[in-house]
């Protein structure tokens, strides 16, 4: 069945980047950046699927770009978190197939009330993520039950995935919310980039849009990532609580209220 694919002017142009812009930078500190740009994509015309699939383009160059700033610093190193990457790659290769056959809707009515239990445990938490921490898990453990089960859901659907992975972190194995925040984009560009592939194969991507609004990504994402760098947790902290309670007022609006 043919697609009908909008036509674009200058200024929806102009707003992708900026839209770009400000996502990368808000996602480098805190994940969340989807609720940024789906609804933008959405609102000019794009077909949901096709959205989506663009959306994990235009994604995958922020990601990338705050791995790579985060990564240079030495907050996370490759070898620390491969494991993490090889199961977040299985979950999103799982995930991105089986959005072809199933709804999304369980989901979405679910997730809402997973973010309103981090967005009160992160609140009722005031030391939570401010220094490394003893683990209460093993890591090793850990990598791969949160690599497969959060890789699934990005592949699958994907909203709140960062700020899942942030306090599974921080919780459980014991890092604090910056060096959380760097593993994070390791994992979040796996299962992007992992699902991008599949919204390919599948024709659902609008590539001159989607790296419109990437380049604005590398932009923001690079100075978000800077941001985080050169700030302590504290900041992190209240940058987190920040999106997550934007995020989880988004996604119950469009679960129950829409």
């Amino acid at each position: 069945m043919e697609i009908d694919i909008p036509t674009f002017t200058l200024l929806h142009y102009v707003i992708f980047f900026i839209t770009g812009i400000f996502a990368g930078f808000v996602d480098s500190i805190a994940g969340g950046g989807g609720i940024i740009t789906v609804p933008v994509l959405l609102s000019s015309g794009i077909p949901p699927h096709m959205a989506l699939g663009t959306n994990k383009l235009q994604s995958s160059f922020g990601s990338f770009t705050a791995a790579y700033n985060y990564s240079r610093k030495g907050l996370v190193s490759f070898s620390d978190i491969k494991t993490a990457i090889f199961f977040t790659a299985i979950g999103a290769f799982t995930g991105a197939i089986t959005i072809q056959f199933l709804s999304a809707g369980f989901l979405n009515t679910i997730i809402p009330i997973f973010l309103c239990t981090i967005f009160i445990y992160t609140i009722f938490s005031p030391k939570i993520g401010e220094k490394t921490m003893e683990p209460l898990i093993n890591k090793n453990i850990f990598y791969v039950t949160a690599g497969l089960i959060l890789g699934f859901y990005d592949g699958f659907f994907g909203p709140g995935t960062g700020s899942f992975w942030v306090i599974g972190i921080v919780a459980l194995i014991g890092l604090d919310l910056k060096k959380a925040t760097a593993f994070t984009k390791f994992t979040n560009f796996t299962s992007n980039f992992i699902a991008l592939i599949f919204f390919i194969i599948g024709g659902k991507v609008l590539f001159i849009v989607g790296i419109c609004m990437g380049t604005g990504q590398v932009i923001g994402a690079f100075a978000g990532s800077k941001l985080v760098i050169l700030r302590d947790t504290s900041f992190v902290r209240i940058f987190f609580i920040i999106v997550v309670g934007v995020t989880l007022i988004k996604l119950v609006y469009s679960s129950y209220f829409s």
